[in-house]
């Protein structure tokens, strides 16, 4: 377990600190993302909220690592790494893959008596929603055109097909990461939860976001905004916004 802040900066990044901040925001990446995505929301909510992005391992600067392909292996590494942060309440927030990983991990954290402030999930479908997919089989030409389908013009990466093919490792290992994912019934969480979808993200129907009220105890809100999977690309500020009044609300409510 690292034993210092330090210690984590492979896996946690702090785009824009804000250490009089009363909380923090831990962003998880979607597949074949990185904690760079969440620069801009860093810079738009500091310092109000102090914002941590996860870094996975098999990407970016960490490329030369093994990727993790399971989301119980991703949830462990970075709870682990977490740890150091936790002297403050924290929201966390993840967009697609992400918003799994930040799930299971607030379960973690619930069962040890330390629940998250507040979920915030984008552009993925409840848990307990499972959709049967093998992407992560796929060719690497099938790949790249199932991203680009997927990505549409919300993402403008998915057209250099250079960038592409450099990051289908960790594309594809994501991919599975997602697509083998399991929902293991249990305790909903105590925490309020807050889903954002797209209204034509083929990932995450409207009807399979609004099951993420099965999985709190407390208060859940959803909100649904024009376009596909990455429908914050384009609505960030709005999307922003949700975050900051979610994580205020919560914190009065503590």
């Amino acid at each position: 377990m690292p034993k210092s802040i330090s210690d984590t900066e492979p896996w946690i990044r702090r785009f824009q600190p804000a250490d009089e901040a009363p909380t923090r925001l831990v962003c998880f990446p979607h597949a074949g993302g990185s904690a760079s995505y969440f620069f801009p929301v860093a810079r738009t909510l500091a310092p109000k909220l102090d914002v941590l992005a996860v870094q996975y391992p098999g990407r970016q600067d960490r490329r030369s690592e093994p990727g993790i392909d399971n989301v119980p292996g991703l949830v462990s590494a970075c709870l682990e790494n977490l740890v150091p942060w936790l002297d403050k309440p924290v929201v966390l927030f993840g967009h697609s893959l992400g918003a799994t990983v930040a799930f299971e991990a607030a379960r973690v954290l619930a069962g040890q008596g330390r629940p998250p402030l507040a979920l915030v999930v984008t552009g993925r479908r409840a848990p307990s929603r499972h959709f049967p997919e093998q992407n992560y089989l796929a060719s690497d030409d099938r790949l790249i055109e199932i991203v680009r389908e997927l990505s549409g013009d919300e993402d403008p990466v998915s057209g250099n097909e250079e960038i592409l093919r450099m990051s289908l490792p960790s594309i594809r290992n994501d991919f599975k990461a997602a697509e083998t994912y399991r929902y293991e019934p249990g305790e909903p969480l105590p925490c309020p939860i807050h889903a954002m979808s797209g209204t034509a993200d083929p990932k995450a129907p409207l009807e399979d976001v609004r099951a993420w009220g099965e999985h709190t105890s407390g208060r859940f809100e959803m909100k649904a905004f024009p376009g596909g999977h990455f429908f914050l690309n384009v609505h960030g500020a709005a999307v922003n916004a949700e975050i900051s009044r979610v994580a205020g609300s919560a914190l009065r409510s503590a």
